[in-house]
Order: structure tokens, then sequence, then C-alpha cells
């Protein structure tokens, strides 16, 4: 191992000191670092980061350093004397042949592999110039992550670099060198796994996860509290957010005072009172479950028994519509209730003006840990069987929302239109309780399905997000003005595949892109999306196809789907996934729990595959592949081929659906569920012609009236297997 020289000691020494002064540093993984010469691999956020960096390390760490930075008269005297390795990417051979001469003398070479700063806080494209160092010099690679950089002042974050007030002095950052890789083993797919892996790690550790979900919305609630929080679209009333907050206060106590019952069902559809009742029932550190009231009589009795409900709250007009409800024992109207509490609200909204929410807390009795436990019950749609109650804990929503906020980097001037179904998982993180805890403002509507309205809405509020499924947005082409939407700076859609056709129409529309985004009940739901571009020169955020690249603090593995042989991230396989977003566990049903959830790891069901700029593209789930002879064939694929040469694109309602059926032969055989008149030796003819496999091509035609799909817009797998076995 090289000496170092005098200048050097004395430049380590006085940028120690003056980085301690900024960065409070949490090394993680020292034991990791071999003893010789080595490469170490780190993402890419601000522009000290390898300030930061050395600060996590004891020994010298040369740098290799673009040539243009390297040779600036104020930098130049500095870089030379720390040992930075100038590299110019045009003509890379001779800093590849110093950094490895630099390794075999028992240093630590340091390369920045994505080769620019980080825009959107999501690891780039690896470029592949770190693995001819790691040949050239026979040396292992180690993976490094910086955490919480994110947000510094040194950051992209809002948007710009430089311009922001620091959050915190000193600012906490966790670094976590992860175990070494050998030269011929460090492809780019297995670094960029490690990357994730790193990340997510110390994403979950960071203390602010442990706090409970009341806990995060009253000290949301009580930044700029004369702020607008919600306006109920239907009747045009608002409440700002000292107002939300002392009336859920109010109730919150009566809920107390009242029941013991763990949980309390909300059937309401979204509007203000929804988002009241839901704040209120966790302010009373009880357990919110929204009810989807389109399922019908028997799934809701099921989710009710399941989840032992026995208090409800509603509204006494919302009540008066839904005609066949299993309604428990005990029903709560606000309607009723609340107009003879309005002293006790008073009282609550002056002490959620005047106290610090230290002592607020204190006062509401909010534990000061929520962690692991059940903070929301949500109830799959049941598109395979009967509903699922999927216990979302503290953790995975306060999780869920630090990630979203991320990626979504929200404006003060920012407000979302609410008409998604809170008992929709994208419905209740997104826009439940990240407006309550970002202080975004939300403009509720209770149908999704009325574009007209919703269109309206958003020209009269000036809306700037509006998240949606495919199904609803495609009714917006038909009922909304391309003025309507001018306000919207962001559209994302997620619950199912975006069909690129709708995407291409609504944007020759409205002049706007429509992001998708993935995401599912067991993850609380964000996993990725796609994001506009923040600068014109910057890496792409979006891609068209994939649904984005992942959240920050999540990662990746994709596996087998049958053996669970784990495989490369740009293979095609199972993909699973770990984060503090994965949810707990099915509530009271360990054998499919078991199923899902492996040491943390979720297996998500969908068949997925990496590229190398990190997007991911969902092929399909497995639940939507038939197994004939032997090959897997997906279902989506041959329909959205189908759809293209019959021309059925420019529908409201869905035209058809492909499902497997048992055959005694190939084990499964394919029926295409149609709604509109199909001649099936035509159709066959067509595909062949198009070089379709005769395996992928449905063997008969069912004609029914609509293809059945649920209230989020998404295929009704069960009943569609019901029609599909009639014939």
């Amino acid at each position: 191992m090289s000496s170092m020289s005098g200048a050097e000691r004395a430049l380590y020494f006085f940028g120690r000191l003056l980085v301690r002064c900024f960065y409070r540093v949490t090394a993680l993984g020292l034991e990791n670092l071999p003893q010789g010469g080595f490469l170490l691999l780190p993402n890419h956020i601000t522009w000290v980061d390898a300030l930061v960096l050395q600060l996590a390390c004891s020994r010298p760490i040369r740098y290799v350093i673009d040539e243009e930075h390297y040779h600036k008269p104020i930098l130049h005297p500095i870089l030379r004397t720390l040992g930075c390795i100038p590299i110019n990417t045009r003509n890379s051979r001779s800093a590849i042949r110093a950094a490895a001469e630099k390794i075999a003398e028992g240093e630590i070479v340091c390369l920045f592999p994505e080769g620019q700063l980080e825009r959107t806080g999501s690891l780039l494209r690896l470029q592949r110039g770190y693995e001819l160092i790691a040949r050239h010099a026979n040396a292992q690679v180690v993976p490094v992550w910086l955490d919480q950089l994110w947000g510094s002042i040194f950051s992209f974050q809002g948007g710009r670099f430089f311009t922001k007030f620091p959050k915190r002095i000193p600012y906490p950052v966790t670094i976590a060198f992860g175990e070494p890789v050998n030269a011929e083993a460090a492809n780019v797919a297995t670094v960029r796994e490690e990357l994730l892996k790193l990340g997510e790690s110390c994403f979950s550790r960071r203390p602010s996860l442990d706090r409970h979900l009341a806990e995060e919305c009253v000290r949301g609630l009580k930044r700029r509290p004369f702020a607008t929080a919600v306006i109920d679209g239907t009747d045009h009333s608002e409440l700002s957010r000292s107002k939300l907050l002392g009336a859920a206060a109010a109730f919150s106590r009566y809920l107390r005072k009242e029941f013991s019952d763990k949980r309390i069902a909300i059937v309401l559809p979204a509007s203000k009172g929804s988002m009241l009742a839901n704040l209120a029932v966790t302010l009373a550190n009880k357990v919110p479950v929204d009810l989807n009231f389109t399922m019908g009589r028997a799934a809701n009795e099921s989710c009710c028994r399941r989840a032992n409900l026995r208090v409800a709250v509603s509204a006494t007009p919302f009540m008066e519509r839904l005609k066949d409800f299993p309604w428990p024992q005990k029903i709560l109207k606000l309607d009723e209730l609340l107009p003879p509490m309005k002293r006790q609200i008073i009282f609550w909204w002056i002490i959620a003006l005047l106290v610090p929410a230290r002592l607020l807390l204190r006062l509401l009795q909010i534990p000061k840990q929520g962690g692991h436990a059940e903070a929301v019950l949500l109830f799959t749609s049941g598109t395979t069987g009967d509903p699922k109650g999927v216990v979302v804990s503290h953790r995975n929503v306060v999780g869920n929302v630090s990630q979203f906020r991320q990626l979504l980097d929200a404006r003060k001037t920012d407000a979302i239109l609410g008409s998604l179904p809170f008992f929709h998982t994208f419905g209740s993180t997104v826009t439940l309780w990240y407006p309550l805890i970002e202080g975004v403002r939300i403009v509720t509507f209770p149908n999704p399905l009325d574009a007209a309205k919703c269109a309206a809405l958003i020209e009269q509020y000036g809306l700037t997000f509006l998240l949606a499924t495919p199904t609803f947005l495609r009714l917006y082409l038909r009922k909304a003005e391309p003025e309507q939407l001018r306000s919207l700076r962001l559209i994302i859609v997620g619950a199912e595949k975006l069909p690129l056709d709708l995407a291409s129409h609504f944007e020759q529309r409205f002049q706007k892109k429509v992001f998708e985004g993935y995401g599912l009940t067991e993850t609380a739901p964000v996993v990725s999306v796609n994001l506009p571009e923040p600068t014109p020169s910057a890496a792409p955020t979006s891609r068209l196809g994939s649904v984005g690249r992942l959240a920050p603090g999540i990662a990746a593995e994709i596996r087998e789907p049958e053996t669970k042989r784990k495989l490369s991230l740009f293979e095609t396989g199972m993909l699973w996934l770990r984060g503090p977003n994965i949810f707990e566990g099915y509530l009271n049903d360990p054998k499919r729990t078991v199923e899902v959830l492996h040491d943390g790891w979720l297996k998500t069901g969908d068949i997925a595959r990496f590229d190398e700029d990190g997007f991911l593209y969902i092929e399909g789930r497995v639940s939507r592949f038939s197994k004939i002879g032997g090959e897997m064939v997906p279902h989506e694929a041959i329909e959205q081929k189908i759809v293209d040469l019959l021309d059925l694109s420019g529908r409201d309602e869905r035209p058809i659906a492909v499902v497997g059926v048992q055959d005694e032969a190939k084990g499964e055989a394919l029926v295409l569920l149609s709604a509109v008149d199909i001649d099936l030796a035509e159709l066959r003819k067509k595909l062949q012609d198009t070089g379709v496999p005769n395996l992928w091509i449905p063997k008969h035609i069912q004609r029914i009236e609509a293809i059945p799909v649920l209230a989020s817009g998404k295929l009704d797998l069960k009943k569609c297997q019901q029609r599909a076995t009639e014939r």
C-alpha cells in the first residue's frame, strides 16, 4: 500500500474536519473491504459524493475523474495531490492502465459507474468501463451505496442543485459497503442487483419508517395549517388542514371511548367524509378497513367475517344508494354524528393550531412507534377467487409514501384529483395518505367513471396530478376537451397494463404524455413508475412499454417461475421484490402468506425483466399464461395481437379476453371470450399470416354480452373462467 505525502495528509485532515461539520456519516459493512487493492463502485447522487465516501473509509481513495473537471484550474492542484486519475471517455486506455496500476499497488480506486449525476434519485444505467478496469487488474469489485444524500443541497432534488436550504446540519448519511465480487462475475446485471440490495437495506434502516401513521399525518397537517387540505368535488365545500385535523381528532376521541374494536369498516366513496373517517380511525389507533361496496354481498360478507368487523362508518345519502350491502351491527352515520360534536371539533381545531406537534401527539395518545403493526387492511379485488385481506403495516404506508414523495417531488402548488376509491390500494396510499402526510391539496370525486365531471374539476381547480387506471383514462378521450386538462403536469396510470394505442391517442388529443407505473396491493402499492425528464440533457426517466424504474429502497431479483433458480436481472422470469413497502401477510391465512413471502422477499406472480437502463418490463401475470405443450403462452400478448388485427382498439369497453381452460390432449386450451362477432376461421388465418405460432391461436370463441370486469377496470378472471367453461 503506497504511503501518503505530507500535502495529501494535510488535505485529508482539513477536508475531513470540514465535511464533518456538514455531514454525519454512518458506515456499514467496512469489514467487507479487502486488505489489498480493489475497485469501488458507488451510486452517484451529489457533487460531494467523493468527500462523503472518503469520510467513511480510513484508507485514501483514488477517484477516476472526467478529464474536463480534472484540469479545471481551481480543482487541478487538489485532485492531483489526492492521486485522482483523469479519464477521457473517447480514449480511456491510459486511464484504465493507470487505475489497474494503482490497484496492483494495493490502492482503492473508485469509479462512479453511472457516469453522471442522478436527476431523480434512481439508479441510472451502469457504464461498462469498470469491467475493463476490473479485468485488466484482475481486481475484486466492491459495490457501495450512499443513502439519504438525495434531498441535500448538492443533489438535484426540487429540480435544482445548490439553491436550497440544508434540511439539517449536520446532515445524516448512511454508506453501505457490499461484499466483494470477483472481476469475472462483476457484470452489469450483478452489480446493479447488488447496488439495489444495498440501497434497500439502507432505506429500510431509516428511523422515520418506524413512526406511527397517525404521527406522520399529524406532523403533515401541522405544516401550513391554514392551507386547503381537501375540496369535495360534489358540493365544492372545503376543509383547511387544521380543520380536518380538528374534526378527525374529535371523532377519534369518540371512537376510542365508545368502541373497543381493533378494526372499523368505512363504507364511503372518495370524499371529504371518507378522508375524515380514515384519519379519525387512525388517530384512534385503530385500523381503517375501506370496504369495496361494488363487489357484491357475498364477497363483502366474507370480508366482514374475516376481519371481524362490527362497526362501520358511512353516511345516510350513500347508504340509501347501496341496495344490498351486509351492514355490520353498528353503523355510524357521519351526517348524524358530527353536527352534535361541533363544540369538541372547535376545541380540537384550536388545540391543533396552537399546540406543538409533539404535545398534540401526546394529547391524542398516539403511540411512539407503528413499525410492523397493522395500520390499514385492504381486500384484494378477488380477480382470482375470494378477496384476500392484505395486512399493510405502519412501516409499509409510511415507507411507500416516502418512496413516492421522492419520485413525485411535488411542489406547494400541486393538487391531485382523488377519484379512485380508497378501498383500492392505489387510491388508499396515493390519494389518501400521501396528500395528508405531504400537504398536497386534493379534490375528491366519488365516481371515476364520470370523466366529464372529473375533467370539469381538473379545469376549475387547476389540478396538476391525475392518477387513474387505463380503463378510466379511455373515458376522457370521449368526454373531455383538451383545454380542460391543460393544467395537468403529470398523468400516471396503474392497476392494469397501459395499451400503447390508448397512450398515443391520449397524447394526440390532449398533448399530454401518459406515464405508466406498476404496483400491487401487497407492495402498498408503488413499485415503479415512468416520469417526465427533469431536464432535456438528463438520462431518460421514461421508456414506452416499460413500467419505469424501481422506486428508491426496493431490491429485485428475477427467478425461474417453477424452480425458483436465480436468473440475471436482464432475463425474463418471475419478479421477486424486497423493501419497506412489502406487506406483512394475508389476514388469518398462513398458507397463502407462506406461498408468496420468503425471508422478506415477495414473489409477485408477475413475469418480468429489466433492461440495462433499469427500466422494468412486465410481460404478464402467471395467472394470465397457459402451459400448452410445455410452452408458456401469454394471454395478454394474444389479446393485443387480435385487437390490432381486427381494429378493435377504439372501443370504451373491453372487446375480448383470452382464457385458458383444461384440455385432455395439451393440458390447456385457449378460449376467446368476445363481446363482438368474430369469425374464428378468418381470425385463425389472419393470425397465422402474421406469424403467430399455432399454440397461441385460440381453439374456440365464446360469444358473450360483455367481458366481465371489476370496478377498477381490471379483468374479472374468476368470472371469465366461469364463462369460458360454460361452453
